[in-house]
Formats: structure tokens, C-alpha cells, sequence
């Protein structure tokens, strides 16, 4: 698994431009926005997830759902832990797509849904790029 990670980090970090890093901070920043809105007012999210029974179950994610974006969104700006914070987020980001075919559909989520899951997919396999925490981090060691 290590050798993997360090291939995809040599392939990243020849191959890195500042779109793709403005990309990873838009999600970021996409993430802090849907985070503040759903801790703000999580009448949404509870609509969203009126299809589930179970109260604990949604209670909980309501509050998993916006600490970890808001978290998460700050990390990816920084490009700080990226793979670890999509990879954490990567249940919510496939359950925010799934969803919308077990619960009413709504075509704006389920949109959104979907390019995060694309983009947090592209960015646990590229990682933070060489415009990154990360990768100051990795070149002082």
C-alpha cells in the first residue's frame, strides 16, 4: 500500500498545475459552506434523510454530517491530510448520492453529491499536490 501511495505522490507532484490546486480549494471551500449550513440549519439535512426510520441514526449524522465538512473543508484549503480527510468523508460523500433513490429526489443534491464524490475520488487518488501543507511538510523531513 505504501509503494502505491509513494507512485501516485511521484505522478502528483510531476504532474501538478495550479488548477487542480484551485479545484482542491474550492472544495474545500465548498465543504465549510455545506458544513456552516448544515450545523446553522439542519432542517435540510433532516429533510434529506426523512426517508430514514431510525432517529439516532439521523440525529447523528446531522452532526457528524456538518463538523466534519466544516473540518474537512479548512484541511483540503491548506492541503493539509487530504486523502485521510476525503477517505473519512467518503461515506457521507457516496451517502449523500444514494440518498436521493431511497429518499424523495432532489435533482440540486444529487448533483452536488455527485461532483463531490467524483472530485474527492480524484483527490484521494492525486492528493494535495505540490501547492500544499503536505508537501512543504514532506520536503523539510
Amino acid at each position: 500500500m505504501k509503494a502505491i501511495i509513494k507512485k501516485l505522490n511521484k505522478w502528483a507532484n510531476s504532474n501538478t498545475y495550479y488548477p487542480i490546486d484551485i479545484l482542491r480549494i474550492a472544495l474545500g471551500v465548498f465543504l465549510i459552506i455545506k458544513g456552516i449550513s448544515f450545523i446553522k440549519d439542519s432542517s435540510h439535512l433532516e429533510e434529506l434523510l426523512v426517508g430514514l426510520d431510525d432517529f439516532s441514526v439521523m440525529v447523528w449524522m446531522v452532526h457528524y454530517v456538518g463538523m466534519f465538512h466544516f473540518v474537512g473543508g479548512i484541511l483540503l484549503i491548506f492541503g493539509l491530510l487530504t486523502r485521510v480527510v476525503l477517505i473519512i468523508q467518503l461515506p457521507v460523500f457516496v451517502g449523500a448520492v444514494l440518498i436521493n433513490f431511497f429518499a424523495i429526489f432532489h435533482t440540486q443534491s444529487f448533483t452536488e453529491a455527485l461532483i463531490v464524490l467524483v472530485l474527492s475520488l480524484f483527490f484521494i487518488l492525486y492528493g494535495s499536490g505540490k501547492h500544499s501543507v503536505d508537501y512543504d511538510l514532506k520536503m523539510q523531513a
